[in-house]
C-alpha cells in the first residue's frame, strides 16, 4: 500500500514536471530574447559604473576585559591612563571628529576631477597637482574651477586666467591655497586632459567618507578590523592609514594631557613644600649660629629619634588627609567632565586610586562619545548613570579613610605627648633643636615623595606609547568588491527569465480560457478521451483515406479510446455536444465519422443541432429536407437519410428547415423511435446537437445515446463553463459522458509544432505511402 502511495506521489511530481516543461518551452526564444537584453544591457551597465575597491586594516586595543601580554607591555608602559573599552573606542574611530581631522590631513575637501567623453573621473592619484587650503574651516566652497599645469614653468592656471606659482600659499578667489606636486606618480596623459577641482566643507566630507567605513571586533577579541571601500584604491589605502595614525595620536594626546594634569598638581605641591623646608632650614642655621647649639645629648639624640619618626607618621597621615580632601572636592565639584585631576598621590590607597581611575575613564570615554551620538542614546545614557553610581561610592570610601586616618593622627598625637613629656628633661636649647629638626626630617620626606610622583608623570609625558597597535597596516585587493561582474550577469540573466516567466504566466492567467489539459482535469471530474490539433489548412474534413496526418492519427486514437466509454457492436449511440458555440463540434463530429466509416462500419451522422446546423456545409450536402420533417411527420426517416459522396459507407441526416420551437420537437416523442431505427441499420450512430450551455436538447437526447462527447476548445471555452460541467450535471446528468479537447494550438515563438512539441513523421516511404511530416 505504501509503495502504491509512494508510486503514485512521484508519477504526480514528475507530471507537474512536465507541466512545467510543456508551459514553458515552446516560449525558448522568447527566454533566449530576454536573457542577450539583459545581458546586453548589463554590459553597458558594468562599462560605465565605477568599479569600487576595498582595503582592510587591523589593530589592537588595550581592553581590560580582552587583555593579552602585549596589552600588559603597554599598560606597564602607561602609568597614567587606564584601560580602554573596545566597543566605545569603535565608536572613536567611527567619529566624525576623527575622519575630519583625516579629510583635512589628506586635503579630501579639495577633489580633483579629470573631464572625461561621458562622465568625470577622480583624479585623486593621477592628478599632477594636490591643492590645500591654509585654513580649510573658512574655505569658499565651489562646484567646478578648471585646473591646467605647466610643468616647465612649475605654474598653476586656474580657469584659464590667474597663474599661481606651486609649493607656497597664495590667495586665491577661493581662499588661500597652495598648489603641490601629487605625491603619487600621475600618468603623463592627464597633463592633455582638463582638470577641474571642487571646494567643500571637512564637516560636510566627513559623514560622507564614514558611510564607507565599516569597524568592527570579535566578541572575545581585542583586534578590531577596519574596511573602507573607495573607486580609487589608493585613496582607500591613504585614508585608513590616515585614520589609524589620527586615532593613535588622539589616544597619546588625551594620556597627555592626564599626565600634564598631574605635573601641574605636583608642581604645585612641591612649590610649596620647597618653600617651607628652605624657611625651615634658614631657622635651624639661624638658631644654631644665634644659640651655639651645635650637638645633643645622647638622651636627646633618642628622644628626637622617635619623636622624628612618631612626627613623619602623622605628617604622612596629614597629607593623605589633604590628598584626600583634594580628591573629596574633586569629585564632589565635577559634572561628567574628562579633566578629573589625579589628586591621589600619596594616598597610597589602590581601591581609591582604582576608582578614580575607572571614574577618569568612564568620563573620558563620555566626552568622546558625546561627541558622535545623541544625548539620548543607550551608550551614552550607560555611561553616565555608571559615573553617576560611582561617585558616591568614591565619596563613600573617601569617608571611610578620612575616619582611619583621623583615629590614627589622634594616636600619633597622644604618643607625641609622651615624647613632648621627656623633652621637658632636655635642656631648653636641645628642645628647640629638636623640634625644628623634627619638622624638617617631615618636610624632607614629603618633597622626596612629590619628587618620585613627578619622575612618573614624566616619564609617562615622555612615553609615546599608544593605547593600541596597529597589527596591518592598509591594503587594498586588486579585484573591485562592486559591481560583481559575474553576480551581475547571473542576476540579469534570471531577472531576464523571471520577467519573462511572469510575462507568460500573466498572460495565460488573464485570459480566463481553457489552455491548458490539467486546467480542465482540475475544474471537472469528467475524463479526457481524446486531443484534437488544432488544423491550420482550414480545410473542414481533415480525413481522407490514405492520409497520415497529424490530425488524422489524432482522429484514429479518439477512434480507438471510444471503447473506453463501453462503445462496441451493441452501444453505438453516440452523442456530440459542447458548451458554446464555436468549440468545433460539427467538426469532432464529421471527421470522427469518417475515421468511423473507413474502418468498413456503416455509420451515419446525424444533424440535431435545430438552431445552428454547419455538418451540411461541412459535408457540402444539401439540408432541404432532414431530421426536423421527420419530427414533424411530413417525411419518413428512409427519405432524409443520404449518402456522403466519395465515402463508401456514410450516411448523413441533415437538420432539414429550422423549426421554431426545436426543443419542443424534440419533446414530442418521435426522436426516440428514430434513434432506436437508426440504431437497427447501422454499425454506428453519431448525433450532432446543439451546444448544452445554451439549451436544453443535449440533456434531452443524452439518455437516448451510450456515451456523449463534450468538445472543449483550446484558448476559446471560458474556465467558467468547464467548471459549471459538474453542477450541471448534479442536475441533468449527461449520460456516459467524456471530453474531446479540440483545437489544441501549439504555443511558444516558432508555431511549428503542435500543441505540445510533436515532431514525427507518418508514413512509411518504402511501402510507397505519401508522407506527410508534423511538425
Amino acid at each position: 500500500m505504501q509503495t502504491n502511495k509512494h508510486r503514485m506521489a512521484e508519477e504526480r511530481e514528475t507530471n507537474a514536471s512536465q507541466q512545467l516543461l510543456l508551459k514553458y518551452v515552446p516560449y525558448w526564444p522568447l527566454f533566449i530574447l530576454f536573457a542577450l537584453v539583459a545581458l546586453t544591457g548589463a554590459y553597458i551597465y558594468l562599462h560605465f559604473k565605477t568599479p569600487i575597491y576595498e582595503a582592510k586594516a587591523t589593530l589592537i586595543i588595550k581592553d581590560e576585559k580582552r587583555g593579552t601580554e602585549d596589552s600588559k607591555t603597554i599598560t606597564s608602559l602607561n602609568t597614567i591612563s587606564a584601560n580602554k573599552n573596545v566597543e566605545n573606542e569603535i565608536e572613536v574611530i567611527h567619529s566624525i571628529a576623527i575622519m575630519e581631522k583625516v579629510v583635512k590631513n589628506l586635503f579630501l575637501y579639495i577633489p580633483i576631477f579629470e573631464q572625461g567623453k561621458v562622465k568625470a573621473g577622480d583624479a585623486y592619484a593621477i592628478s599632477p597637482i594636490m591643492i590645500e587650503a591654509q585654513n580649510p574651516d573658512s574655505v569658499t566652497e565651489a562646484q567646478k574651477v578648471n585646473l591646467s599645469y605647466d610643468k616647465a614653468s612649475q605654474t598653476v592656471t586656474l580657469d584659464n586666467q590667474s597663474k599661481y606659482p606651486i609649493n607656497q600659499f597664495v590667495k586665491t578667489a577661493y581662499g588661500i591655497l597652495k598648489f603641490m606636486p601629487n605625491k603619487y606618480d600621475f600618468a603623463s596623459a592627464s597633463l592633455n586632459k582638463q582638470l577641474y577641482f571642487s571646494i567643500l566643507q571637512p564637516v560636510d566630507v566627513a559623514p560622507r567618507l564614514l558611510k564607507s567605513l565599516i569597524v568592527s571586533a570579535g566578541k572575545q577579541s581585542a583586534i578590531v578590523t577596519l574596511s573602507y571601500k573607495d573607486a580609487i584604491p589608493q585613496r582607500a589605502i591613504d585614508i585608513l592609514n590616515e585614520l589609524l595614525t589620527v586615532y593613535a595620536q588622539t589616544s597619546i594626546n588625551d594620556k597627555n594631557a592626564l599626565a600634564l594634569n598631574t605635573m601641574n598638581f605636583v608642581n604645585e605641591q612641591l612649590t610649596q613644600v620647597v618653600k617651607e623646608l628652605d624657611s625651615i632650614e634658614k631657622k635651624v642655621q639661624r638658631y644654631k649660629s644665634g644659640s651655639g647649639a651645635v650637638d645633643i645629648s645622647t638622651q636627646g639624640q633618642y628622644v628626637l629619634k622617635n619623636v622624628s619618626e612618631n612626627d613623619q607618621k602623622l605628617g604622612d597621615v596629614n597629607s593623605r588627609l589633604a590628598a584626600l580632601g583634594e580628591v573629596e572636592r574633586s569629585v564632589a565639584s565635577k559634572e561628567n567632565s574628562a579633566s578629573i585631576v589625579p589628586a591621589t598621590v600619596g594616598i597610597g590607597d589602590p581601591m581609591l586610586s582604582n576608582l578614580m581611575t575607572k571614574l577618569y575613564d568612564s568620563e573620558m570615554e563620555y566626552d568622546k562619545l558625546k561627541k558622535t551620538v545623541g544625548e539620548n542614546h543607550p551608550s551614552l545614557l550607560s555611561l553616565s548613570e555608571q559615573i553617576n553610581k560611582m561617585r558616591p561610592s568614591i565619596l563613600e570610601n573617601i569617608q571611610s579613610q578620612k575616619q582611619s586616618l583621623d583615629a590614627a593622627r589622634r594616636s600619633l598625637s597622644a604618643t607625641n605627648g609622651g615624647y613632648n613629656s621627656m623633652l621637658q628633661s632636655v635642656p631648653q636649647k636641645e628642645q628647640q633643636i629638636l623640634s625644628i629638626s623634627r619638622e624638617l626630617a617631615v618636610k624632607n620626606q614629603q618633597y622626596a615623595l612629590l619628587l618620585q610622583r613627578r619622575q612618573e608623570s614624566e616619564l609617562s609625558l615622555a612615553s609615546t606609547v599608544s593605547s593600541s597597535r596597529v597589527v596591518d597596516k592598509a591594503q587594498a585587493g586588486k579585484d573591485p568588491v562592486s559591481p560583481k561582474k559575474n553576480l551581475i550577469y547571473m542576476m540579469a540573466v534570471i531577472g531576464a527569465l523571471g520577467f519573462c516567466t511572469v510575462l507568460i504566466t500573466v498572460k495565460d492567467s488573464f485570459t480566463g480560457k481553457i489552455k491548458y489539459r490539467k486546467e480542465i482535469e482540475s475544474l471537472t471530474s469528467i475524463p479526457i478521451i481524446g486531443e484534437i490539433a488544432f488544423d491550420k489548412s482550414k480545410t473542414p474534413l481533415v480525413i481522407e483515406k490514405g492520409t497520415r496526418s497529424f490530425v488524422a492519427e489524432e482522429f484514429r486514437k479518439l477512434r480507438i479510446s471510444l471503447s473506453f466509454l463501453g462503445i462496441d457492436s451493441a452501444h453505438k449511440k453516440l452523442l456530440l455536444t459542447s458548451s458554446i458555440s464555436g468549440e468545433g463540434k460539427s467538426f469532432i463530429a464529421a471527421n470522427l465519422a469518417v475515421s468511423l466509416s473507413l474502418t468498413g462500419k456503416k455509420v451515419v451522422l446525424v444533424d440535431l443541432d435545430l438552431n445552428n446546423p454547419s455538418l451540411s456545409k461541412i459535408l457540402d450536402v444539401d439540408q432541404e429536407y432532414g431530421i426536423t420533417e421527420v419530427l414533424t411527420g411530413e417525411k419518413s426517416i428512409d427519405s432524409v437519410i443520404k449518402k456522403v459522396d466519395g465515402q463508401e459507407t456514410l450516411y448523413f441526416i441533415s437538420a432539414g428547415n429550422l423549426p421554431e420551437n426545436p426543443t419542443e420537437l424534440l419533446s414530442n416523442g418521435k426522436i426516440n423511435a428514430i434513434v432506436d431505427y437508426l440504431d437497427s441499420n447501422f454499425d454506428m450512430v453519431l448525433i450532432d446537437t446543439s451546444p448544452a450551455v445554451l439549451v436544453t436538447d443535449a440533456y434531452i437526447l443524452s439518455g437516448l445515446c451510450d456515451a456523449t462527447l463534450y468538445v472543449i476548445r483550446h484558448d476559446y471555452t471560458p474556465k467558467m463553463l468547464v467548471k459549471r460541467i459538474d453542477e450541471n450535471n448534479q442536475i441533468n446528468p449527461i449520460n456516459n459522458a467524456a471530453i474531446v479537447f479540440n483545437g489544441v494550438k501549439t504555443r511558444g515563438v516558432f508555431k511549428n509544432n503542435y500543441g505540445y512539441g510533436y515532431d514525427y513523421v507518418y508514413g512509411n516511404k518504402e511501402r510507397g505511402v505519401k508522407t506527410k511530416k508534423v511538425s
